[in-house]
């Protein structure tokens, strides 16, 4: 029971982090004055493929654990290293950001965009072992609350903010993966 609970608490954390990128840019999007019902579809589809990338994640992160063990924990371990870093970077890093309408096809590429990391997450997650159910709810779940309340938010502060938030996921997608890495040094 106690191991279902720590796994749990894992999974909710690596959750919140990437759904930080998801809050961040829903952050500045929110203060466009979106209507409730968009802010609610916006949600739902960032949730939906929350759930479908980690999923195709995990589904190749077991058929390579079962091929290669260990060097695949290791490699899992690296991806989410890269990750945070890459989150981290990009909040440093001073660049132009392109606006994506929350229409369409512009809100699937949104959504696909703030989803992406996810995909390599759940194949870390897939190679380690993870609960698949687990993985999927907590992302899912996560990733639509956060983006409702960046966007929510976003209505009412400064942009600043997701910018911090962005770099905080990136920090904690980095503390897991060199966690994943400790039994190798």
């Amino acid at each position: 029971m106690s191991g279902m609970v720590g796994e749990l608490v894992t999974l909710l954390l690596m959750a919140f982090a990437l759904g930080m990128d998801a809050f961040s840019v829903g952050l500045g999007m929110g203060m466009y004055k979106l209507r409730m019902k968009k802010i609610f579809n916006i949600g739902i589809t960032i949730g939906l493929f929350h759930v479908w990338m980690p999923l195709v994640g995990l589904i190749a992160g077991k058929f390579l654990s079962d091929k290669f063990g260990v060097f695949a924990t290791f490699i899992g371990g690296l991806l989410l290293i890269l990750l945070g870093v890459q989150m981290v970077w990009s909040t440093v890093k001073k660049g132009e950001e392109k606006v994506i309408s929350p229409v369409g096809f512009g809100l699937l590429l949104f959504a696909l965009s703030v989803s992406l990391d996810s995909f390599s997450v759940g194949l870390t997650l897939g190679i380690y072992g993870a609960k698949t159910i687990m993985v999927i709810i907590c992302f899912g779940i996560v990733a639509t609350v956060l983006t409702w309340a960046g966007l929510l938010l976003g209505r009412k502060v400064q942009s600043w903010l997701g910018t911090y938030s962005e770099a905080l996921g990136g920090a904690i997608l980095l503390a897991f993966g060199l966690k994943l890495l400790a039994p190798f040094w």
